[in-house]
């Protein structure tokens, strides 16, 4: 793990509920991890500090920029931060974290979150090779977050957008129903659901009802509804 002040290169709404915050450092590469890693970013307000960590949306061909998409349809201090951030800010940042990255011997990919599960989800996607299968079910703040990408030539895609419509956000209806709509492939999969915390209970609950071993299931608590993340970044795990 590496502790290093790296600069913001650019920043970009790349939709309603998503800002893209590109940061340079010379280690970009390694803070980057492989994709499924995240980076703690230290974010400070007056005389309060705090930390909140991103997913790696994608790594600059050089390996000296990584850039972020962080949700911003919240006010917390990692949404404050990416709406004000500047060219040229100075932020600490510590990486590379997480330990979910992708199954190598699966034969397709399930993929289920929310819009600020798009980073992750896409870079993890983006890395599987042919001739292998991913199935996206993505709940929305707003349609104009249904954002894509290009995979490489061989590999299925299922993508499955699912507006929140007004939904709370510890609500597990929407991508509750989306999953109902999906037929799981017979062979060899796993399962990677990147959402908020009480949503991914009832999530893993429905995958393990229907037959998905829960060894294929990887879980990552991105927020919990009604409480801030900790200090550490992430949200309190307790029941």
């Amino acid at each position: 793990m590496h502790v290093v002040v790296a600069t913001v290169s650019a920043v970009q709404r790349v939709s309603p509920s998503l800002v893209s915050v590109t940061l340079a450092h010379p280690d970009a590469a390694v803070l980057a991890g492989v994709p499924g890693n995240d980076v703690m970013v230290r974010i400070v307000e007056g005389d309060q500090a705090s930390r909140r960590r991103y997913s790696v949306r994608s790594l600059s061909p050089l390996g000296d920029e990584l850039t972020l998409w962080v949700h911003t349809a919240h006010e917390g201090p990692g949404s404050r931060w990416a709406q004000r951030a500047t060219v040229g800010d100075f932020v600490d940042l510590v990486g590379p974290r997480g330990k979910i990255p992708l199954a190598p011997l699966a034969d397709w990919h399930l993929m289920l979150g929310d819009a600020s599960s798009l980073a992750t989800f896409y870079r993890l996607a983006e890395s599987i090779e042919a001739p292998g299968r991913v199935i996206f079910i993505v709940e929305t703040d707003d349609p104009s977050d249904a954002l894509t990408t290009t995979l490489p030539e061989g590999i299925g895609v299922t993508g499955i957008f699912v507006n929140r419509d007004g939904r709370v956000g510890n609500s597990p209806t929407g991508l509750l129903n989306g999953l109902a709509a999906l037929a799981l492939p017979l062979d060899e999969g796993h399962a990677y659901l990147f959402a908020e915390f009480s949503v991914n209970r009832s999530l893993a609950t429905a995958l393990k009802d229907r037959g998905l071993d829960p060894t294929a299931i990887s879980i990552k608590n991105f927020w919990r509804h009604g409480e801030p993340n900790r200090e550490n970044g992430e949200p309190d795990k307790r029941s």
